[in-house]
This record gives C-alpha cells, sequence and structure tokens, in this order.
C-alpha cells in the first residue's frame, strides 16, 4: 500500500539524499510532502515551506539533531504513523517523545528500504 510521506528537510540538491529520496519515493509510486528551506522542485513534488496538516503516513526526516527540536511538536500533531531516522539524523530525545506519544520510530535509510522493497 502506498501511503503519504513527508521529508522533512528536503534540497534541490541531485547530491542531497533528500533529493534521492524524492525521486525513488516517486518512483516507487508514493505521494511525497516535501518541506525545505528553500521552496523548489524535485521530480513532479514542490518544496515548500508549509507544514501539512494531516494525511502523513510516514515523516523521513533529513535535518540534523541539532535542527529538529523546533519540528518535535509539530511532527507529534501530524500523528504519522513512523518517523524515519536517516543516518546522520539519530536523535534518542526526539525518539523518545515520538514514541511515547505512539509513534513507531526508525533508525533506517530510506533509500535502502525502498530498493530492499522494506519500505
Amino acid at each position: 500500500m502506498k501511503r503519504t510521506t513527508l521529508v522533512l528537510g528536503a534540497s534541490t540538491n541531485p547530491a542531497r539524499y533528500s533529493y534521492m529520496a524524492i525521486q525513488k519515493l516517486r518512483h516507487y509510486g508514493h505521494t511525497v510532502i516535501a518541506i525545505g528551506p528553500r521552496e523548489g522542485t524535485v521530480a513532479d513534488v514542490a518544496i515548500t515551506l508549509q507544514w501539512p496538516v494531516e494525511g502523513v503516513d510516514t515523516v523521513t526526516l533529513y535535518i540534523g539533531p541539532s535542527r529538529q527540536p523546533e519540528y518535535y511538536d509539530r511532527v507529534i500533531a501530524l500523528r504519522p504513523r513512523r518517523v524515519i531516522f536517516n543516518p546522520g539524523t539519530e536523535n534518542d530525545g526526539f525518539a523518545m517523545l515520538l514514541r511515547e506519544a505512539g509513534i513507531v520510530t526508525e533508525e533506517a535509510c530510506t533509500l535502502v528500504m525502498l530498493g530492499a522493497e522494506t519500505y
């Protein structure tokens, strides 16, 4: 089943993993919402500064732990099924808050998960 994924930390730079994740998510037919520091487009997905209000199954993080606190309440309020901490984004404190809110956390790589069909 294809569900909506929020890519937090989206970039229009092809060398960034968030860019690759958006492309691969779309390749596999997932609906993607992309939030980044600047507006732009990757594949057919607009990167926005606006926060979605509902309908997100998975949040995949591409921002470091030092920048995550400003998003804690917003991510928890979305009530996603899971949050993926990609390599370099691991944050035990945030993961604990998410689990306390009933949200599954995974320390994994979205790109690898998609390639291995475990997403």
